[in-house]
């Protein structure tokens, strides 16, 4: 995979690489469209509108439903959702680790029950490949171990030994598919170890080893403190090869993500900005409003006046606040894309930022307006 770095302040990049699909610049906040579908959007909404190339789709669901022969006879996720820019696909571990009790780990993969109807079903390493050949994601996630914290040395020992034995039969499974099809997906190991400064050096150095196309730091914002996940960011990256991607995955706030950057990560993904706004929740950059409240009744002014998105552009406070009073769908799609915008610019800006060596001042101004109570 073709992976440059453009510009660099302190651990913070400005970075691109290709894809089947395009070209993908970083930093970069991928929009999570778990069933192919970005909750209350459609995929016009997302070329047009939030104008994005990589968004984030669900293995364990679209497993589940529709199923991998609907994705094959469809000729893969691009075709069925109408959306010819790139999509990652996670491995399917978060949700395994989010079932609980209807999930059990065994050495040769994941056992769970659907959340569905409850029938049974088994994940390994190579059926979660499979999967994803069928979905044709760009970016494939492999299956990994994912524990909760906190946890003890033993449990994130017997983590990042299971997410190394599956990663290389990952790795060997993938490699044997190209060498039987013209495949272009890019693959893509998850780095475990919680907030133990071992156990992610070991968890690195073993994934490196098996040269896969990028990198995530996986296992965080799971139970851990923000400070606790930056600290462990601080290392975690230097663990990381420069020339390849890294991805933080299921992270978090507007301020997690400027923390994430100056620590060197490229790639974000979070339902946040879409369930936020699903409970009245609006990021603006000078804070978060909760648009439920009296006080927006009579606001005609847009949710974030600094806004160029097709909410703000068009519609008002007041107008968003008897939506969501109203209980209309309308409501869930014109907050959903005026935060994801929201999300998807700060990353933009903080390209640019690094690009024009301003990176820290940018940093701080954005930290301090984000901290503005309204």
């Amino acid at each position: 995979m073709q992976f440059q770095i453009q510009a660099k302040v302190g651990k913070a990049r400005a970075c691109s690489f290709t894809l089947a699909h395009g070209n993908v610049v970083t930093p970069i906040f991928m929009p999570v469209g778990t069933q192919g579908v970005i909750k209350g959007l459609n995929s016009l909404d997302v070329k047009h509108v939030l104008q994005t190339n990589l968004i984030l789709a669900n293995t364990y669901h679209l497993y589940l439903r529709p199923g991998i022969e609907t994705l094959k006879k469809a000729g893969g996720i691009h075709n069925f959702a109408n959306f010819h820019g790139n999509y990652l696909t996670d491995s399917g571990g978060f949700q395994a680790f989010s079932l609980g009790e209807n999930v059990k780990h065994e050495d040769c993969g994941i056992a769970f029950k659907s959340h569905i109807d409850g029938s049974k079903h088994f994940f390994t390493p190579e059926k979660v490949l499979d999967i994803e050949y069928a979905i044709n994601s760009d970016i494939m996630m492999i299956l990994d171990d994912l524990t909760g914290l906190p946890a003890t040395k033993e449990r994130l020992l017997d983590s990042v030994k299971r997410t190394t034995k599956w990663a290389k039969q990952s790795i060997s499974y993938h490699n044997m598919q190209k060498e039987k099809y013209d495949i272009k997906n890019k693959i893509f190991a998850i780095m475990q170890g919680g907030t133990d400064y071992d156990m992610r050096k070991r968890s690195a150095s073993e994934l490196i080893e098996l040269a896969f196309d990028g990198y995530a730091i996986g296992g965080l914002a799971v139970g851990e403190s923000s400070q606790e996940m930056y600290e462990c960011l601080d290392y975690a990256c230097d663990f990381l090869p420069d020339l390849k991607p890294r991805y933080l995955m299921g992270v978090g706030t507007p301020e997690n993500l400027l923390e994430g950057i100056d620590r060197g990560i490229d790639m974000f993904d979070c339902v946040m900005p879409t369930r936020n706004a699903r409970n009245a929740a609006i990021f603006t950059n000078h804070g978060k409003i909760n648009i439920k409240k009296t006080c927006y009744k009579n606001d005609f002014t847009p949710l974030d006046s600094q806004c160029n998105c097709l909410t703000c552009t068009n519609y008002t406070r007041a107008y968003l606040h008897h939506l969501f009073r109203a209980n209309e769908i309308t409501y869930h799609s014109l907050a959903s894309i005026h935060n994801l915008y929201f999300y998807i610019t700060l990353l933009k800006d903080s390209r640019q930022a690094i690009l024009d060596q301003t990176w820290q001042q940018f940093k701080k101004q954005k930290l301090d307006d984000l901290a503005q109570i309204n």
